[in-house]
């Protein structure tokens, strides 16, 4: 959203990480990232912004320079960038046309991965049309990755994994109310989140990850004192997952397991993933170790997409003080995730 802060992060880690940001390029608005690249840039050093008339081109851009191609037909370049910090249809718009061109060329094989910079759902909604069909970048890649494969969505289903070096989690169900979140979790829902886990995990890591999983009860049930959920629900799946060679525990206490899991120095911890059954059961753990570390990665897509793991930060947009840790460990790993 070029309303947020994601055109300054951009920025900042073509400035300050070079050699991370080196193959990679901007899909989105020039005079927006012109602007950014001022912003972060002060009365420093000039930080360019080249404009791409072909993707290709951007191996014969210097180090600590923006390339961007330009979608023209919904940013124009001569266009003035929207206004910091305020929802905008426009803004909403000029995302999701950027998503749609970016997917469509990795799920073209045209790049090698793709890393999405901060949208806001309520801008992605004001746009109207086919972007107000999705909550968020999660779902929309679903849909492209489908519509690509000749599939339907219930044949293309995708899991988020937060990751950052101490801690992976993944989440049996996304951006629901907690009360749809409850009903999501079902034998098919968990056994599917266990084996696109098992699946990416394993490809990712060259080898069986071992994957803990939350209860979803406090102490995990207590043996069905506090719920019937992890005896009627989760354990069946747990061993249907074993059963197709997964390394997978019993549902733990939730909260303890993720502790358990945590990779210390000095200290590996039991799991390499857990499997969290919401959305803030685990998110929240791994963004209290520093949402700078975070980094968002789509399991089950025929592409790699990593992202921040923070929204668009309205408060503070325009104003330099946006940390670009998170979006370049998104691009580390994005790196690292299309080498496996």
């Amino acid at each position: 959203d070029a309303a947020g802060i994601g055109p300054e992060i951009i920025a900042k880690a073509f400035l300050t990480a070079p050699m991370k940001t080196a193959g990679c390029f901007v899909v989105g608005d020039v005079a927006t990232l012109r602007r950014a690249a001022a912003l972060v840039t002060g009365k420093g050093p000039t930080l360019p912004v080249a404009e791409l008339t072909r993707m290709q081109d951007v191996m014969q851009c210097p180090v600590r320079c923006i390339p961007v191609l330009q979608i023209e037909t919904s940013c124009p370049s001569d266009a003035v960038p929207v206004p910091f910090g305020q929802l905008s249809a426009r803004a909403g718009q000029m995302a999701g046309d950027c998503l749609v061109w970016a997917a469509n060329a990795a799920l073209r094989g045209e790049v090698a991965a793709l890393v999405t910079a901060p949208l806001n759902k309520a801008a992605l909604s004001l746009a109207g049309g086919v972007h107000a069909a999705f909550p968020g970048h999660t779902e929309m890649l679903q849909s492209l990755a489908a519509t690509h494969a000749g599939t339907s969505l219930g044949q293309m289903p995708v899991r988020m994994m937060l990751a950052n070096d101490e801690l992976r989690v993944v989440l049996v169900s996304i951006h629901v109310s907690l009360r749809d979140a409850l009903a999501a979790v079902t034998f098919d829902n968990v056994l599917q989140s266990l084996m696109i886990t098992h699946h990416s995990l394993q490809a990712i890591l060259g080898r069986t990850p071992k994957i803990g999983v939350a209860g979803l009860n406090p102490h995990a049930g207590e043996g069905g004192l506090f719920g019937q959920e992890e005896l009627e629900v989760i354990m069946p799946a747990v061993a249907a997952a074993r059963a197709q060679g997964a390394s997978v525990s019993a549902p733990l206490a939730p909260d303890t397991v993720f502790m358990r899991a945590r990779h210390q120095a000095g200290h590996v911890g039991e799991f390499d993933v857990v499997l969290a059954m919401y959305h803030d059961q685990g998110l929240i753990p791994v963004k209290y170790l520093g949402v700078e570390k975070g980094v968002n990665v789509t399991l089950g897509l025929p592409l790699v997409r990593t992202s921040p793991d923070h929204g668009t930060a309205f408060d503070i947009a325009g104003s330099g003080r946006a940390d670009a840790s998170s979006l370049i460990e998104a691009i580390r790993m994005a790196k690292q995730l299309s080498d496996a």
